[in-house]
């Protein structure tokens, strides 16, 4: 449905909206977006979701949006890396057709941004915290932006008012970007209506939590994923080349905090220990006092233990959630924060509130952290809406992807979705009726290799049972050439760990899906696979 605009003294005052209740046109003010997104959030660790790790690792303030809003159980990025995700939600396009495959440069500044649309139409537009493109903010009103992946602790920021310059703040990221959120919303204009996007750092590796938070979880021993264990044995040469083994390339010195070992054989020569003592350098004295005497008690359990082999892999995974789960807790206190001011600034009730991740994270599943690989972890992210007026503590099961986020929020403000936008709005999902056109398959592709962690490149496609995936790339100095497939039937294996590709009792599956996924190399103009 296409709407209408109407304006009053140069402002905007009021459209014609469709209403949840049976597509009812119905004049209202448009409707306000808060999009906030956290940097490798799983959705293993949201407890809305129902998985172990968040029943010991409560979210009540996002649990709390879940209940009055939406909860999608198959929201998917369509390329599982920071930047790439983040310029798929700006412009609502592919990897491929945005230009950002990969980390670092790349966005086509060309493509148009949903910001801008949104801004020459009268919202007020801001972006606070992590951007994290080789671009300036492009049609926002107020930004306050991370440096590149930005530090948890005194990190630098830039606005329009400190002439591209980063000027070091005092305190916690996450609790900066609520800082700078609610300063906009103190200082908009509060007859126009906004977006702003809260664009969280936290919980990027290396998992730095609060100070307040050091030991939250100290006596909590977390459980296994049931598939920490994987040898691979089914699957192609990718899932055995990686470089994101807990075991194997988790460090003790930047990831587990043992500082003390970085000038020690064999520690000392690991390409993250400078990194670490960066970080802490920056801390003024009490950050940096509470932070050693909380991490002196690992390294003294560490020295105590004498592990090796798989009883020290186990060591690290524990270190690891329990760092991952402090900066979750922190998140989800700002969280609450936000909403708390909506609240008593009587913005509940037209605001559409968004939270999800860039793209999810492995928690130990296949023995990995990070993320990239096209299995469920990495591949699928956490998402709630809470929509005024639309359905509310249920759950969503369409496939949905991060390239509709643009085209949804276009929607809110009543605004022609662009014809190049491949991203479908969700608006009519919101409201509880799913299009008879709704997709029935997504499209993932994965780019950035030869690089940190060394995934292969890959592409698939993904129903709501099966998953087709293509591994590629040429021989390189380290690395075989890989020309490979992987098909899973996800219902009846959704740990991923038997390969299907070749069986005869899913050869009409398998040759649906690579029908599905030639036919949108075709369509999408793809230029490699």
């Amino acid at each position: 449905m296409k709407r209408n605009f109407i304006w009053t003294g140069g402002l905007l005052t009021s459209i014609f909206l469709a209403s949840c209740a049976g597509g009812q046109k119905t004049k209202e003010k448009p409707l306000n977006i808060i999009h906030i997104m956290t940097d490798d959030h799983s959705y293993q660790t949201l407890s809305a979701y129902g998985h172990a790790l968040g029943k010991l690792a409560p979210t009540p303030n996002l649990d709390r949006l879940a209940a009055e809003g939406m909860l999608f159980r198959q929201a998917f990025v369509e390329n599982s890396l920071s930047t790439p995700s983040r310029a798929c939600l700006m412009t609502g396009l592919y990897s491929h057709q945005n230009g950002q495959r990969q980390l670092g440069a790349g966005i086509d500044t060309t493509k148009t941004f949903f910001s801008e649309l949104l801004r020459a139409e009268g919202y007020q537009t801001a972006v606070v915290g992590k951007w994290h493109m080789q671009c300036e903010p492009k049609g926002f009103d107020y930004y306050q932006v991370l440096w590149d992946q930005g530090e948890y602790y005194n990190p630098e920021f830039k606005s329009p008012e400190t002439n591209g310059q980063y000027v070091k703040r005092k305190g916690y990221a996450t609790k900066l970007t609520t800082d700078y959120a609610i300063d906009f919303l103190e200082h908009r204009n509060p007859e126009k209506p906004f977006c702003l996007l809260v664009h969280h750092k936290a919980p990027h590796r290396n998992w730095m939590p609060e100070e307040k938070y050091l030991h939250l979880y100290d006596d909590v021993e977390f459980p296994y994923p049931d598939t920490f264990d994987d040898d691979y044995a089914t699957r192609c040469e990718p899932a055995h080349t990686q470089e994101m083994r807990i075991a194997d390339h988790m460090t003790l010195v930047y990831d587990l905090k043992l500082n003390d070992l970085r000038n020690q054989s064999p520690y000392k020569d690991e390409w993250s220990a400078n990194g670490l003592q960066a970080s802490l350098d920056r801390m003024d004295s009490a950050q940096r006092t509470a932070w050693e005497t909380a991490y002196a008690a690992r390294l003294e359990d560490f020295k105590k233990q004498n592990l090796s082999g798989e009883a020290l892999t186990r060591w690290k995974y524990q270190q690891y959630i329990k760092d991952y789960l402090r900066c979750i807790k922190t998140i989800d206190d700002e969280v609450g924060r936000l909403l708390d001011y909506l609240e008593a600034h009587d913005l509940m009730d037209n605001t559409v509130i968004v939270y999800t991740s860039d793209q999810g994270f492995y928690m130990g599943e296949h023995g990995w952290f990070d993320k990239r690989f096209m299995y469920e972890e990495s591949f699928r992210t956490p998402l709630i809406i809470r929509y005024p007026g639309g359905k509310q503590g249920v759950e969503n099961w369409d496939l949905v992807q991060n390239i509709d986020y643009a085209p949804t929020y276009l929607d809110i403000a009543g605004i022609q979705k662009p014809n190049e936008m491949s991203g479908s709005s969700l608006v009519p999902l919101l409201c509880g009726t799913t299009p008879p056109d709704w997709r029935q398959y997504l499209y993932y592709h994965y780019y950035d290799y030869p690089a940190i962690h060394m995934v292969r490149r890959h592409d698939g496609v993904r129903d709501a049972q099966y998953k087709l995936i293509h591994f590629y790339g040429e021989k390189d100095d380290t690395r075989n050439a890989v020309n490979c497939n992987e098909l899973y039937d996800l219902k009846a294996d959704p740990g991923e760990l038997h390969n299907l590709y070749g069986n005869p009792d899913y050869q009409e599956v398998q040759d649906r899906l690579q029908q599905q996924l030639d036919r949108f190399r075709s369509d999408l103009k793809v230029d490699e696979f």
